[in-house]
């Protein structure tokens, strides 16, 4: 079977990957956006998808929307199905008739939950006991296609949605492949979503700032949620503060919320129930460093709080 493949980040390279290699698959070209720029010089760099399409030599098309123009490029390439993992973009009505099997979706959630842009991230902020991902029929709607298939697995205790993505991304992509195969030899049919459908939006940097008024729990939570992106944070003597996700403490003992203590040893920070203790930090203007490093050496006095 013909295959178009659309996808820009990381986590779409373990599909790509999976897909050059499947029985009965033609990569026949990529879909990906166009070249970034990245680092602090905002040098032009390829998106990891198109650096492995490039080295896998396939056919790639970069575009940021897709266009009356991409649409016939994409025409051109007579895919039978597109298979898309975060390309970034809306695929519009007309390229969505493009490939006799239409486009499937593999999205890192269990639909109908976490519709939208961070569906991992939002599942970690809200502590969900089991995550997953799911293949579908792409439609006009926000994530609401026929669902082909879904695998799900139950997150470790502390991961950040970062980690929990690598692990889905790694197998999701044996479940696209899997239903590639399935539409391609006609046994998977799609079913429509059952169920209350909840939405993840993408997560602004505001999304991380720590509010040091909630439980512990929920703090942790969301520090793990935004992290490594957009990152956690508070604000320290009126300058942003970054932190990376900190352990919980019940057995410390009580701070005012958002009162930090040092003992020469651990960083707490006190919460709406028992503390927190701070692993890592990046105080405004550094690099990130042990919190026990950056107390050592910034310690003025007692009554430091975070706001």
């Amino acid at each position: 079977m013909r295959v178009l493949f659309a996808g820009t980040p990381r986590v779409a390279v373990p599909s790509l990957e999976r897909l050059a290699t499947a029985a009965g698959m033609d990569l026949v070209g990529v879909l990906t956006r166009p070249d970034a720029p990245i680092g602090r010089k905002r040098v032009l760099t390829p998106s990891p998808v198109a650096a492995r399409a490039a080295a896998l030599g396939l056919p790639v098309i970069k575009a940021s929307r897709i266009t009356a123009e991409i649409t016939q490029q994409i025409a051109d390439l007579e895919p039978e199905v597109a298979a898309i993992v975060a390309f970034g973009g809306l695929v519009p009505p007309a390229a969505l008739t493009v490939p006799v099997h239409g486009w499937v979706n593999l999205h890192f959630s269990l639909l109908p939950a976490w519709r939208g842009a961070a569906p991992v991230q939002h599942a970690v902020i809200h502590g969900d006991d089991v995550v997953g991902a799911s293949t579908f029929k792409l439609e006009e709607g926000l994530d609401t296609g026929p669902v082909y298939g879904t695998m799900a697995v139950t997150p470790a205790a502390e991961a950040t949605s970062g980690e929990l993505l690598d692990e889905l991304a790694a197998s999701g992509a044996e479940l696209l492949a899997r239903t590639l195969e399935g539409i391609a030899d006609g046994s998977l049919v799609p079913r429509p979503q059952e169920g209350e459908p909840t939405f993840a939006p993408k997560l602004t940097i505001e999304d991380g700032r720590i509010d040091w008024t909630q439980p512990a729990v929920a703090i942790n939570r969301r520090a793990r949620g935004v992290t490594p992106e957009p990152g956690a944070w508070t604000v320290l003597d009126g300058q942003r503060f970054k932190l990376e996700p900190p352990k919980l403490r019940p057995d410390a003992g009580d701070l005012a919320m958002g009162e930090v203590a040092w003992d020469g040893k651990v960083v707490l920070v006190g919460t709406a129930t028992h503390p927190v203790e701070l692993i890592r930090v990046q105080p405004a203007g550094k690099k990130m460093m042990a919190a026990a490093d950056w107390a050592r050496g910034s310690w003025a006095s007692e009554g430091m709080r975070f706001s």
